[in-house]
């Protein structure tokens, strides 16, 4: 099988190219899988890092204000199509798949348009603009959340699949990732936090107010919380003079490298809303605290997480409403109470551990679908 993939912008885009790539490989060991990708995008280091080939091709998003950079992205939507056109009339894929963001669009338009059989991913409650901009020329929509058939022209082509994960460590216990980690038994519970890899000041200076808090009322508990590149050394600026620093049950990190061992390890989570997390999330059954970020496209984040709270699988707080007082008694509940048991039991409904299946499922049948067509044609 030959398979042509893209999607680029974020890792909410990027990593489930990778697990189905991966997928792929794993049934198909002699499949020949590329991606594109621009070549200073952070998609660039990620796949190439998993041990695919890139291709590349420039593209780049349009700026919601008058900016010159949307000269630039005017002349990517005109060229990049060309150059996807003439890519995969060299690599000739069997399928083209897409994850959203703008990277996909020029590839699946081009397979489109040549009769390659094509698929787009979309992750979030919110179909983003590539995905809308797609959606009548590409074979099959495989969505995370049933509710994009809400925004969508097309929602007969919508398959429900879930999302596909990388790093799948369901089979990891609390007790054996605690153990793998180190963590001490005095430490009865783990509260865990982070706001993305770069990291988020509302956040950290929230998880400044939970630790002056757990710190003398809960030595039980130990909280680790990733501050993110941009902001560690500031906050570790506040920590250190907040006298924090003589407290061994919070753990501040810059990064968290095994974050899905944390995550088996933790009681609960404080975090982002974005797709992938929450599927970790449901995943690990964990239950979280949600902090949508409001700068994302379309408020995506806001509506996945509501996905969650109406189904009372998660607490949300919108960053607008963040207080020192809602925040504590929100870290209490999700520690200390049987509100605990209930949004455990109740995010387990969104997990797929059976994603990655049913996607490479589906792209069986386009591929097949394809020969027999050829076939047909030939015999007639």
């Amino acid at each position: 099988m030959r398979v042509l993939l893209a999607g680029g912008g974020t890792g909410g885009h990027i990593y489930p190219a990778i697990a189905i790539a991966d997928t792929i490989k794993a049934y198909d060991k002699h499949a020949e899988i590329a991606f594109i990708a621009t070549k200073n995008g952070m998609e660039k280091g990620l796949i190439e890092k998993a041990g695919y080939k890139t291709f590349h091709i420039e593209m780049s998003g349009l700026q919601r204000s008058l900016s010159p950079r949307n000269i630039k992205t005017a002349y990517c939507f005109l060229t990049a199509p060309i150059k996807a056109k003439k890519l995969i009339k060299s690599f000739k894929p069997d399928i083209v798949i897409g994850t959203g963001g703008y990277l996909c669009w020029p590839l699946l338009h081009a397979a489109a348009k040549l009769g390659i059989p094509s698929i787009v991913h979309e992750s979030n409650a919110i179909p983003g603009k590539a995905v809308k901009m797609i959606e009548k020329e590409v074979d099959e929509i495989l969505v995370n959340f049933d509710a994009v058939k809400e925004y969508l022209h097309c929602p007969e082509k919508v398959v429900v699949v879930g999302n596909p994960l990388v790093s799948d460590i369901s089979g990891e216990t609390q007790k054996s990732a605690r153990e793998k980690l180190g963590i001490r038994p005095n430490f009865k519970k783990v509260l865990l936090s982070f706001g993305g890899s770069l990291g988020s000041k509302k956040i950290n200076d929230t998880a400044l107010t939970i630790m002056k808090e757990l710190a003398l009322s809960h030595p039980e508990v130990l909280y680790v919380h990733s501050t993110g590149k941009n902001y560690f050394d500031a906050f570790m600026e506040e920590f250190n003079a907040a006298g924090l620093d003589k407290y061994d049950n919070l753990l501040p990190m810059e990064y968290i490298y095994d974050m899905p061992v944390w995550e088996a390890a933790s009681d609960a989570v404080m975090c982002r809303s974005g797709a992938m997390t929450l599927s970790e999330m449901a995943l690990y059954e964990k239950p979280c605290i949600l902090i949508p970020s409001p700068n994302v496209v379309n408020n995506h984040q806001s509506k996945n997480a509501q996905s969650l709270a109406q189904m009372k699988a998660a607490v949300v707080i919108e960053e607008k409403d963040l207080s020192p007082d809602k925040i504590i008694e929100s870290v209490n509940a999700v520690l200390f109470s049987s509100k605990r048991e209930i949004l455990s039991e109740n995010i387990k409904k969104f997990t797929a551990p059976d994603a990655k299946e049913k996607i490479l499922n589906e792209i069986i049948k386009l591929v097949n679908r394809d020969i027999l067509t050829l076939m047909d044609k030939e015999e007639k």
